[in-house]
């Protein structure tokens, strides 16, 4: 029986490090590429499972605050 995948990518993520790189300059730019991917994010999701109802609630607040910041900037 085939294994099932859950959704999302399953790629590693290839930095190449070019010759004479300092290493902490690569592992920079993996951190900041991982970050991009969101992973994190979504394993944090996954570990409650959080009613749609309170989902939507919870991104109306924060699209609001984003508008009242943006709102007192123009002021």
């Amino acid at each position: 029986m085939p294994s099932q995948k859950r959704g999302g990518d399953d790629t590693m993520l290839i930095i190449p490090v070019k010759d004479g790189e300092n290493i902490d300059r690569a592992l920079k730019r993996f951190k900041r590429k991982f970050d991009r991917t969101g992973t994190m994010r979504q394993l944090r999701a996954r570990q409650a499972f959080s009613k749609p109802s309170v989902v939507r609630r919870a991104q109306i607040q924060k699209a609001q605050y984003i508008q009242n910041l943006r709102d007192q900037e123009e002021i």
